[in-house]
């Protein structure tokens, strides 16, 4: 069987020249415009009950670049006009099969700026990218090499709202390859106070790099809020110096918890956790700060991919399961389990931690469920008769 290997973008910091920044600027600007007055063009023919597609924007693209009016869209490379015009086609997509909201127009200040490139508008050679409309190749700093005979298939340019540049190239990468069968599997229990607990008794710490940064990005976020409202030179340095410090933590909660995530993908075959409902959490204001700053939805995300690459198996129990009010010894359920009990004693004899057995209770539903199917209800008295869901990684074709 040959390994066709799975699609992994690689990402880049780099440093553009004055002329690469303004030519990248001026993308970003149209990329956006083009986005939306397509969305407005769609928008309306969705009042009108009428559809508009892809194909159908593009033709569009082509009249609004011989208006007067619109004529800058013709200095810009036209693949990243054309390749934002599929994202919108896309969008739509998921939107009609319900796994989005409706699309939403894209913001000079709030929204990614960012312009995607296919093999057509860039040339790749010697291990430096030249984009189209640009005479230099990009001044990236390789913080690691690409796979060995590998070469982007697509490249994304963006820029933070820390005003850093970024390249991001996907390719596909065939040494991506499933790991080793091994018979060890875990429960993984979320929190606050510890972000992982493990059904082995590890508890593994939570940084918690927004709260260690929150005196800094008070001070910064009070600077900026005394300048004068605008787009003064004075106002622009505080509001990056704000995003800086935000970026900051969000790279150190990234790095964190991809570390984690490998470990666990590469140490168990089989990693249960909890299907919890974290946009609802986060409506509880007292723990909203705290949740987002442990960034559990990134947590599975990274979790579910890396499985998927390394035939690995991911499965998510209820979040009605009673995975903290069940003994994992003899299977009692307790009525009440307040989130101030870290340790309580069953009727059995047993002590527990709370953490632990869950963890615990997670790992025992999802063997249930591997061993006897999806189907399978871990626990009877579970509200409203949820069961856990098996989450397989692809099959790879010959």
């Amino acid at each position: 069987m040959s390994n066709i290997g799975v699609k992994r973008a690689f990402k880049y910091r780099f440093y553009p020249t004055h002329a690469q920044a303004a030519e990248l600027s001026r993308t970003f600007g149209c990329v956006r415009k083009v986005y939306n007055l397509a969305l407005a063009v769609r928008t309306q023919a969705w009042a009108r009950r009428e559809q508009v597609d892809y194909d159908q924007t593009s033709a569009m693209l082509t009249v609004w670049k011989k208006t007067e009016e619109l004529a800058y869209l013709c200095e810009v490379s036209s693949v990243p006009l054309q390749q934002t015009l599929r994202h919108l086609q896309g969008a739509f997509t998921n939107f009609f099969a319900k796994r989005a909201r409706y699309p939403r127009f894209k913001s000079r200040k709030k929204s990614r700026a960012s312009a995607e490139y296919t093999r057509s508008a860039f040339r790749f050679r010697d291990g430096r990218i030249t984009l189209a409309k640009m005479a230099d190749p990009l001044d990236i700093v390789w913080s690691r090499p690409l796979p060995e005979g590998v070469e982007p298939t697509r490249v994304t340019v963006s820029r933070d709202s820390a005003g850093r540049w970024f390249v991001s190239m996907l390719c596909d990468d065939p040494s991506v390859k499933p790991l080793p069968v091994t018979d060890t599997a875990v429960g993984v229990d979320v929190g606050v106070t510890h972000l992982l607990t493990l059904s082995t008794g590890e508890k593994i710490a939570n940084p918690r790099h927004e709260h260690r940064e929150r005196a800094r990005l008070g001070k910064a976020q009070r600077a900026l809020s005394r300048k004068a409202v605008g787009n003064g030179a004075n106002r622009i340095k505080a509001r990056r110096r704000v995003a800086g410090i935000h970026a900051r933590i969000a790279d150190r909660r990234r790095d964190h918890l991809h570390k984690l995530t490998t470990r666990l993908v590469r140490e168990n075959q089989t990693i249960v956790i909890e299907d919890l409902a974290v946009r609802s959490m986060v409506g509880n204001h007292s723990l909203a700060r705290a949740i987002s700053d442990a960034a559990w939805s990134q947590f599975r995300s990274l979790l579910e991919y890396k499985a998927a690459w390394y035939g690995r198996e991911v499965i998510a129990v209820d979040r009605f399961f009673p995975s903290s009010r069940l003994c994992s010894t003899c299977g009692a359920l307790q009525k009440k389990m307040p989130l101030g009990v870290r340790t309580w004693t069953c009727a059995c004899g047993t002590a527990h931690d709370r953490d632990v057995n869950a963890a615990r209770n997670l790992l025992a539903a999802g063997l249930a469920v591997t061993a006897c199917g999806a189907d399978v209800r871990p626990q009877r008295n579970t509200p409203g008769g949820q069961s856990a869901t098996k989450q397989e990684s692809p099959r790879r074709e010959p």
